[in-house]
């Protein structure tokens, strides 16, 4: 063999080819094995420094983790030793962590649903979007698991309620009713407690889900709603930059970016789905939708004739008639449009502007109690006695006819 065949078959150039023939020439064996092996590092610490780093770490500073103990060991005992360096020594002498991590759990890859709407993820990304420009706003988004193309989105103030029954009522508009949504174990989906009469839906958005037919998947990690969270790296590198492009500086200029991002993405990033059927389903129609879609709260009328709901007192106006709702269960609904109802059986008493956001609804003005009646229409009319013409008042049977004597025996 040539040295030019030994260096390709060593993978060494061959200058150390010849180098290393020359050794083994002339030591034989032993000419090839590297002269630091067996040697100990001229850098290693001493035998008493090991121990008194071992007796530290079990006497004076028991309990202290590796990084902690390297900085204690510098200031107080001048004993320099990196991190690295002291676990070694410590896990050698036998003196474990004072943390212990459990292994990563073993995950297996879901495969994409099959059809568009099956399954659609949720989740909020609060973030610096808008850097030192604007405020710190929250991305709150919905992105369809079997193509990953966004189907609602929205900037918000913080993750909340409000910002989900948004993006549940633009994506119901605009594409349908999904089978099911996978979100967080967040108090804002359902209660934190267990039990309870109502389940999920004992939250506002709970309620909405099962109003529209939505079955509520709660993710047992974060890894396991990975689309959305690789939806938020994606935003958070490509969406930042295009707001900083735009000059965006507060919500509303932020939100007009987010429109035109979102076209831009689903070009980009969306596959066609396994099944082009779409699995959406109908949305209810534009006014049963912003009632689903709305904080609705049930009250009882009080002896004033006023109900409070989240710190606001409403006092209703009087009926048809003059009469009052005493004791009646009405219901409160706050609108994503900023109009504060309430409702009695179908029928509309009362109509305030307020804001959108419920813990704001300690701000609202009360009402005068004189004011206007609602308009006439809607539902019936329960408790009104009726008019004077009205036919029930009219005696429509003829009078008994007394029989004759014979025939009354």
């Amino acid at each position: 063999m040539t040295v030019h065949e030994a260096a390709a078959l060593l993978r060494t150039s061959e200058r150390t080819a010849w180098r290393l023939r020359a050794r083994f020439e002339r030591l034989g064996v032993d000419g090839i094995v590297h002269g630091n092996r067996a040697r100990a590092s001229p850098r290693r610490l001493s035998e008493p420094i090991r121990a008194r780093i071992v007796e530290l770490a079990r006497t004076t500073y028991r309990g202290v983790n590796d990084s902690h103990l390297a900085e204690l060991l510098a200031e107080d005992e001048a004993i320099v030793i990196g991190r690295s360096s002291l676990q070694r020594v410590l896990r050698r002498a036998g003196v474990g962590t004072t943390r212990t991590r459990r292994a990563p759990r073993y995950r297996s890859r879901r495969e994409r649903m099959s059809q568009a709407g099956l399954l659609v993820q949720i989740d909020g990304s609060p973030h610096d979007w808008l850097e030192d420009r604007g405020p710190r706003l929250t991305l709150v988004g919905a992105i369809d698991d079997a193509t990953g193309a966004i189907v609602a989105a929205t900037f918000c103030e913080f993750e909340d309620g409000r910002s989900y029954l948004t993006i549940l009522a633009r994506m119901c508009r605009v594409h349908g009713v999904p089978a099911a949504v996978y979100r967080d174990r967040s108090g804002i989906f359902a209660p934190t407690h267990r039990g309870g009469p109502l389940g999920d839906a004992g939250t506002q958005v709970g309620r909405a889900f099962a109003e529209l037919g939505i079955a509520s998947i709660a993710a047992s990690s974060p890894q396991a709603k990975g689309r959305v969270e690789r939806l938020w790296g994606t935003c958070q590198d490509r969406l930042v930059s295009e707001l900083r492009l735009a000059g965006a500086a507060d919500l509303a200029s932020a939100s007009v970016v987010l429109e035109r991002f979102i076209g831009r993405f689903n070009a980009n990033f969306a596959v066609p789905p396994a099944v082009e059927l779409p699995a959406w389903r109908p949305a209810p129609v534009a006014r049963e939708l912003d009632r689903i879609c709305a904080f609705r709260w049930r009250r009882v009328v009080g002896n004033d004739n006023t109900v409070r709901v989240e710190g606001a007192i409403l006092q209703l106006p009087p009926t048809h008639g003059g009469r009052g709702l005493v004791g009646r269960h009405v219901e409160v609904e706050l609108r994503l449009d900023g109009r504060l109802l309430v409702v009695d059986r179908g029928r509309t008493l009362l109509v305030l502007p307020v804001s959108s956001d419920p813990h704001h609804l300690r701000r609202t003005v009360v009402t005068a109690p004189t004011g206007p009646a609602p308009a006439p229409g809607g539902a019936e009319r329960p408790g009104y006695p009726p008019r004077a013409d009205h036919p029930w008042k009219k005696r429509t049977i003829a009078p008994k006819e007394r029989l004759p004597e014979s025939l009354s025996r």
